[in-house]
């Protein structure tokens, strides 16, 4: 079913019933279109993080999950009909199994990375940082694949504090997964 005309705030039960082939977004119950196609790059750099990402908890409790992959934020015990945030993180990382389900993941992950595009800069960098840090992803990645750069935001208290802009000369710890080092020369091939 298509989009239905526009209404004042949209939930997560009527992000069920929309057109499959449409990515969106719902936060605090407004729509948001999500590029259909990211750029090569973009799709080279998510597959070498993903990677880095998927081998390292090969043995571990947590799990990866690359977009689309809904993610559903600030649900506490709310119904479907309820839930105003749902959102297609590029990379999402949940260690409390208890979280995730057949339609994705009820509540925060651990730690979030968004690939920026073009089209999302403004999205990524401030409309869902603010929702990030309110959902208390304890680790938000922003990764720039023309830039080759990676900023990290640790959540300090009820804040996220900048840990700063990592380039491809650099190597970084994965401040959620204790042991996880990336080479961020292997990331930017």
């Amino acid at each position: 079913m298509p989009i239905p005309n526009k209404k004042e705030k949209y939930s997560y039960t009527d992000y069920l019933t929309w057109n499959e082939g449409e990515r969106l977004e719902l936060i605090d119950g407004d729509i948001f279109n999500i590029s259909p196609a990211p750029s090569r790059r973009h799709q080279q750099v998510l597959r070498e993080l993903s990677t880095a990402f998927s081998i390292f908890l090969r043995e571990k409790e947590c799990e990866i999950f690359f977009a689309p992959f809904d993610v559903r934020l600030l649900v506490d015990n709310k119904l479907d009909n309820e839930i105003t945030n749902v959102v297609q993180p590029d990379l999402s990382i949940v260690c409390d199994q208890e979280k995730l389900d057949d339609k994705g993941c009820n509540g925060s992950p651990d730690m979030i990375i968004e690939i920026l595009s073009p089209s999302s800069v403004k999205l990524d960098r401030w409309i869902k940082y603010q929702l990030y840090e309110e959902a208390k992803i304890k680790e938000y990645w922003l990764v720039d694949p023309v830039n080759e750069s990676v900023e990290i935001y640790l959540l300090t208290g009820e804040q996220y504090k900048f840990q700063g802009v990592f380039t491809k000369e650099d190597t970084i710890t994965v401040h959620t997964l204790s042991g996880l080092t990336l080479d961020l020369d292997q990331v930017f091939v």
